[in-house]
């Protein structure tokens, strides 16, 4: 380093990640901030610099770093500043320290963890130490990989096992064992630990639905309906007990049921046009996120589908890892998820992508749709993201003409469907465009409706062109055609 970049440093005023100190007589409140640094995003320490950034060096002996390296020593686990010696003139050297984000945070300095907050250096909080731990254990030590104590394959629901294997092959996820038998599909699947033991991942993917597991408590969502902007007054209120997959069909199904659409009469068509007020595949995004990315180690968790008449609030217990803040998830990032066993096992059924790009798609399906964009935020224990509601623009506008199209009051989709049969296969169609593997039951529980009604919209598409079967009624899935 030359010293006209020191004195680019110098003037660059970059706080979180730069610090001064005259002279290394103030080494001890500089490897508390080496600490800081090591413990965030890596920064520099500049001996020989005014708090000011005016240059004056200091004269730079044997002695001055056998001191320094004396000092160092003080941090656990180990951490070795790299230290380069710049001339600027009159015998004066700035001596400049440079320390990278650790693998193994948390690093202390003589027993006391410190971070960085914008251009302060602190005492770390005993709850950010904790996180940084279990961060640390994260690789081999987590919720998810550890044996499920009193369990075996004949407590999970191998419909669910098989439907994930077929839907995993058909996407070319995984390949073929050539059987069905439950082990074999853990296994090929990574779901099996020390040998033949379920992993707690197998369990939250596979128990059997509506099974309250008193030693999972945790696996538990919450839906609710609530009146006005706020949590006063209950409109809908309800819990259910399940595997991640079954969960997020009935959060997926309160959607269905409590969402307004918004309705327009289209010019040269008889019929009313119904849309989701919300784009679905951005819905079915956050869903599952909320349920792989959630901290299952904590016995009192849920993941939560709140709506209020302005918004959308969809919760998931736990905390944001690795760095990672609600402004980067909107930012290209890498995927580090807090449950890799169970983010796999929803890659390959085709639910999630991987690379990190779940939020990112989430706010392109709104901007395309005309919508803002969610936001995430971090309250109380949890991640929430929220998507605005934009009823109040649509009422304002209700029953006024925009060029050809009137617009129609809202109403729940559910109030939709009820309204007459012909609305079903519209609606089929927009759940296989998100779900092309869901069966006829399964559509017909996601929509409240019988299994032989859905199997006459299904055969009425199929005979109109617009809805083709790819493979066996087993195994095989839906294609929609535009």
């Amino acid at each position: 380093m030359t010293p006209d970049q020191i004195a680019a440093f110098a003037a660059s005023g970059e706080s979180e990640t730069l610090e001064f100190k005259k002279s290394t007589a103030e080494k001890d409140r500089a490897c508390r901030t080496l600490c800081a640094f090591a413990n965030g995003q890596g920064g520099r320490l500049l001996f020989g610099v005014a708090p000011s950034g005016k240059l004056t060096g200091q004269t730079v002996a044997d002695r001055t770093l056998e001191e320094l390296a004396q000092e160092f020593q003080g941090f656990e686990p180990p951490l070795f500043p790299l230290v380069e010696r710049v001339g600027i003139g009159a015998e004066r050297e700035v001596l400049v320290l440079t320390v990278a984000r650790v693998a193994r945070a948390p690093v202390a300095f003589r027993g006391v963890a410190y971070e960085r907050v914008l251009n302060t250096t602190r005492t770390m909080p005993r709850e950010t130490y904790q996180r940084l731990l279990l961060e640390e254990m994260h690789a081999t030590e987590r919720w998810e990989n550890q044996p499920a104590e009193g369990w075996d394959v004949s407590r999970l629901d191998s419909r669910e096992m098989v439907l994930t294997l077929e839907e995993s092959i058909r996407r070319g996820r995984i390949d073929d064992p050539g059987t069905r038998e439950p082990m074999e599909i853990l296994r090929g699947l990574g779901l099996l630990v020390g040998g033949n033991r379920l992993s707690r991942a197998a369990v939250a993917l596979f128990c059997k639905d509506e099974e309250q597991q008193p030693d999972f408590p945790q696996l538990l969502l919450k839906v609710a309906r609530f009146k006005g902007v706020n949590r006063d007054e209950f409109l809908d209120n309800r819990q259910f007990h399940g595997n991640a997959f079954a969960l997020m069909r009935r959060a997926e199904r309160f959607l269905i049921e409590s969402l307004p659409v918004a309705g327009r009469i289209v010019p040269g068509r008889m019929d009313r046009e119904d849309t989701p007020l919300l784009p679905v595949e951005a819905l079915r995004e956050a869903l599952a996120n909320a349920f792989v990315h959630r901290d299952y180690a904590i016995g009192g968790g849920s993941v939560g589908v709140a709506l209020y008449d302005d918004r959308l609030e969809i919760i998931s217990i736990g905390d944001l890892h690795f760095g990672l803040t609600p402004e980067a998830l909107f930012r290209e990032h890498e995927s580090k998820p807090w449950n890799p066993m169970i983010a796999r096992t929803f890659y390959r059924r085709g639910i999630i992508e991987t690379w990190g790009r779940g939020t990112l798609k989430i706010a392109r399906l709104m901007r395309d749709a005309g919508h803002e964009a969610p936001t995430v935020a971090l309250r109380q224990g949890a991640v929430i993201v929220t998507f605005g509601l934009p009823g109040k623009t649509t009422e304002k506008t209700m029953g006024k003409r925009r060029g050809n199209d009137r617009e129609t009051p809202q109403k729940t989709l559910q109030e939709t469907l009820q309204e007459t049969p012909r609305k079903l296969p519209e609606t089929i169609l927009q759940l296989l465009r998100g779900q092309p593997e869901l069966s006829s039951g399964q559509i017909a529980l996601l929509l409240g409706k019988s299994e032989s009604a859905v199997k006459r919209a299904t055969r009425k598409l199929r005979e109109t062109g617009r809805l083709t079967r790819i493979g066996p009624d087993k195994g095989g899935y839906w294609k929609v055609i535009e």
